[in-house]
């Protein structure tokens, strides 16, 4: 699955810059007329046009730094809280290039955006009961990765997931009917990730294992996605797992 947008719309541009689809050309040939000579990134920030030929100016590596940092702040009570501001709202109107991907969980308790002290565009945000991954999850994924140049995704999981519990827990037809069809087919996406938990396991490991196994899984069906497996072996994206615990605030990369 490919999404073939119009990504050269995005943003807050004023339509009579893109009627008839002559506004770039037409400008490079009369800076050229004029004598100025503009590299592709400042002649899209002089005329506030934005479209994907800007790099987010993070590699992978970076951009995994810069989430691992604003953790650290978070956890100290040192969160800065930057890029909220109106002079960041006005930057971001024109074009967006968010250096990671997050596909989380829909938990109060695990805000991304807080959790790693980020401010507006720096994240492109999924959040999904149990963090799995769903064709809504997927397709914005990949309209991050391949639209947006996003270099990073992190599948967080976090402590105590409820999805993860109820995944876990005995389950027969009666039982699962009593629940709603779709919260029945969410958690059905979980369990085959749980069939290597050892049974014999205390109650708060086999979920704590089962968070793993569950990141591990969404991990896994992004791997195979073929663009982004492209994109990871061009070394132009990595895909990361990690689980927040909810006392500490910390982070918890998994290998």
């Amino acid at each position: 699955m490919k999404m073939r947008l119009n990504v050269e719309t995005q943003g807050t541009v004023g339509q009579d810059a893109f009627d008839g689809r002559i506004g770039r050309r037409q400008m490079l040939v009369g800076l050229s007329a004029a004598g100025l000579h503009f590299s592709g990134a400042h002649l899209l920030q002089a005329t506030g046009i934005a479209t994907l030929s800007v790099p987010p100016g993070k590699t992978p590596d970076e951009a995994l730094a810069a989430l691992q940092a604003g953790n650290q702040r978070f956890v100290a009570g040192n969160a800065r809280h930057a890029g909220s501001g109106a002079g960041r709202r006005a930057e971001i109107a024109k074009g967006q290039s968010p250096f990671a991907a997050i596909l989380g969980c829909s938990d109060s308790r695990v805000p991304p955006e807080l959790v790693f002290d980020q401010g507006l565009g720096d994240l492109f945000v999924m959040r999904v009961a149990g963090n799995v991954v769903d064709v809504a999850a997927l397709g914005s994924i990949e309209y991050g990765v391949l639209h947006l140049n996003t270099p990073l995704i992190m599948v967080l999981g976090h402590e105590s997931c409820g999805a993860v519990m109820a995944a876990l827990s005995p389950h027969d037809g009666a039982h699962d009917s009593e629940e709603p069809e779709a919260l029945h087919q969410l958690i059905g996406k979980i369990r085959p990730s749980l069939g290597g938990i050892d049974a014999h396991l205390s109650q708060a490991d086999q979920v704590k294992a089962g968070v793993e196994a569950n990141v591990h899984q969404s991990m896994k069906v992004l791997s195979e996605t073929p663009e982004l497996a492209k994109a990871v072996a061009a070394k132009t994206l990595r895909i990361v797992g990690a689980v927040y615990d909810l006392a500490s605030g910390k982070v918890r990369l998994l290998a």
